[in-house]
């Protein structure tokens, strides 16, 4: 079981309201579904957000890129 931590945020009334009557309705903590709401869209939030530093990588010349040919011959295709 994966070790847990409190994180404190503020949302709006009505977001926290909804997830409140979906918990008392399903019969599970609203942790439960912020946990889920987190967990299922960090991972988005990450590629958009990584994706754009590496594309400002590669414009700069920090982060080289290499075409298709480049690659098949590195892997001896």
């Amino acid at each position: 079981m994966a070790m847990t931590a409190t994180a404190t945020f503020r949302t709006t009334q009505e977001f926290k309201s909804r997830v409140d009557f979906l918990a008392k309705e399903t019969r599970r903590p609203s942790s439960f579904y912020f946990n889920l709401l987190l967990e299922e869209h960090l991972e988005d939030l990450e590629d958009i957000y990584l994706s754009e530093k590496v594309l400002q990588d590669i414009r700069s010349g920090k982060e080289k890129t290499y075409t298709t040919e480049e690659v098949c011959k590195e892997l001896g295709l």
